[in-house]
């Protein structure tokens, strides 16, 4: 049951990501995918942090079934570690080819899912497994509540 706050008590979600090449990592998601840059730090020591915008950000929790099941639908097969990313994209296809040509391993093509999503699956550096995902039913079509089924982005 969610409690009843007058205020968010959390105000924006940061995933970090330790990467051993940054340079390659930063390339890949800024510059191929596509995220916007909010800010860089640099500090003593060779330390650096980039921040990139990726929208709206939700924090889904899945038990084990749920996870094998996604797993099952975008892959065919369990592939995906405990935590995956996923990324609300316009063209998955296309995003797709972008990426693999950015250096990203694709571990599953563009597949429709049950729940009206166009999902494919890789691996992308800083050892990253990302889901790629175009929403293919405008908000309010379809039959049935949207939130009672696996979200296209149900990330583990």
């Amino acid at each position: 049951m969610a409690a009843e706050h007058s205020a968010p008590v959390v105000r924006q979600l940061r995933l970090v990501v330790e990467a051993d090449d940054y340079e390659a990592a930063v390339a890949f998601f800024r510059d191929a995918l596509g995220l916007p840059e909010e800010a860089e730090f640099v500090s003593d020591g060779d330390a650096r942090v980039m921040i990139l915008e990726a929208g709206r950000a939700t924090l889904e929790i899945a038990n084990p079934a749920q996870k094998r099941m996604i797993d099952e639908v975008e892959v065919g097969r369990q592939v995906a570690p405990r935590m995956r990313v996923a990324f609300e994209v316009d063209d998955t296809e296309a995003t797709t080819a972008r990426l693999v040509a950015a250096g990203a391993s694709e571990v599953a093509p563009p597949t429709r899912t049950p729940w009206d999503s166009l999902n494919s699956r890789l691996d992308a550096p800083a050892g990253l497994h990302i889901t790629v995902f175009q929403e293919l039913l405008a908000p309010g079509e379809g039959v049935g509540t949207r939130g009672a089924e696996p979200g296209p982005d149900s990330d583990v």
